[in-house]
């Protein structure tokens, strides 16, 4: 079966262009989804997915030659990495679960807590991170783009630059344009609802897609539209994963915000637990955003546990759990305090949960199944 990149390229090498909106141009996208956002300033070409398939799989852009982005973002796992929070170099652990890049083209920001705007940008920080790729800066990278022969030819070909020409921006650029490739819909819910197709789902699927939409209220914040569903709002909410770690006084607090200041937000969150569970706040300081993450998208969502910023529910029983218990794992817990509005028990019985979850493992594309 071919890979989704393999369709891109095979679109590029056709020039199938679907529409151009203000400083975006968007190409065509599979069942379910709407085009795919491509910035103005860097248009998918062949060459490029090429250049960016081999940057974001090149384990020598980190200290110990042992971790590239592939490492966190596996396509055997769902371009996640199977663990609660990821591992860099030394084996060292960060804070965060790895989300997957499928679709990630989507999404307005990145990072959990949206601290960047677009892949371009978000791609450059990981090398720097001390337990992610423990580069002191950029140098290193540049220094085997501009030498490597292989590489020489990449970027001539895809930016028409070689040598010092070659910044961190065509490098960036190169890594954007790849995960763009990344995208998976035609899932069974899609031929379901977007195409028609009756048999697609299983019955106990179609059921879960009833609690969906309705009791379940899952599609308040993981949104499913007339003729798309990216199964994200793009914002950011306080379920009650991160109630416990939070700090829990005015001190602690401003500590933990004056750690984000010193250090920055992006190697802040992933060396101290306080910090990275402020979410969203740690990035605008509004206190509404405190203990808030990024909705993620649902889609391919069985390939990718354990689930959740900080990957403390293993299994997706679990997660549909937390949300029927009201934003936590046994009821018998005290409710978190601070919880977005539509946080609340779902009083769903056994059987609806088990459909619930038929209905998540439904949104799987098959391109990125293992076989």
């Amino acid at each position: 079966m071919k890979t989704t990149t393999d369709y891109f390229k095979g679109m590029l090498r056709m020039g199938v262009v679907a529409a151009t909106f203000a400083a975006c141009v968007a190409f065509a996208a599979p069942v379910g989804l709407p085009p795919v956002p491509v910035p103005a300033d860097n248009p998918i070409t062949p060459e490029k997915v090429k250049l960016g398939d081999k940057l974001f799989h090149d384990t020598r852009f980190s200290s110990t030659g042992e971790v590239s982005c592939a490492t966190c973002h596996d396509r055997k796992k769902g371009f996640a990495d199977a663990l609660p929070v990821s591992e860099g170099i030394k084996k060292l652990k960060g804070t965060r679960n790895a989300p997957t890049v499928i679709n990630a083209a989507y999404l307005r920001t990145q990072f959990w807590d949206g601290r960047e705007p677009t892949l371009e940008a978000q791609s450059a920080q990981p090398f720097l991170n001390p337990v992610e790729m423990g580069l002191k800066d950029h140098e290193p990278i540049l220094k085997i783009v501009r030498t490597d022969p292989e590489y020489a030819e990449l970027f001539k070909k895809a930016f028409g630059k070689i040598g010092d020409q070659i910044t961190m921006t065509e490098v960036q650029k190169g890594l954007g344009t790849f995960q763009r490739t990344l995208i998976g819909g035609d899932s069974p819910f899609d031929r379901y609802y977007f195409g028609g197709d009756k048999e697609a789902m299983s019955p106990a699927a179609i059921r879960g897609f009833q609690i969906y939409i309705g009791k379940g209220r899952c599609v308040s914040c993981h949104l499913i539209e007339q003729t798309q569903a990216l199964f994200t709002d793009n914002r950011f909410h306080m379920i009650g994963v991160s109630a416990n770690q939070m700090p829990q006084d005015l001190d602690e607090l401003s500590a933990a915000v004056e750690d984000v200041k010193k250090r920055g937000t992006d190697i802040a969150v992933f060396s101290n637990p306080k910090t990275s569970s402020l979410g969203r706040y740690a990035v605008t300081r509004d206190l509404t955003d405190i203990g808030a993450f990024k909705t993620p998208t649902l889609r391919n969502i069985e390939l990718t546990a354990p689930y959740m910023h900080d990957g403390s529910h293993k299994t997706l029983e679990e997660v549909v759990q937390f949300y029927n218990n009201g934003g936590r794992l046994n009821e018998s817990d005290p409710l978190p305090k601070l919880l977005s509005g539509g946080i609340r028990p779902l009083n769903l019985t056994e059987e609806q949960q088990a459909d619930l979850v038929e209905f998540l493992k439904a949104l799987t594309s098959p391109q990125f199944v293992q076989k």
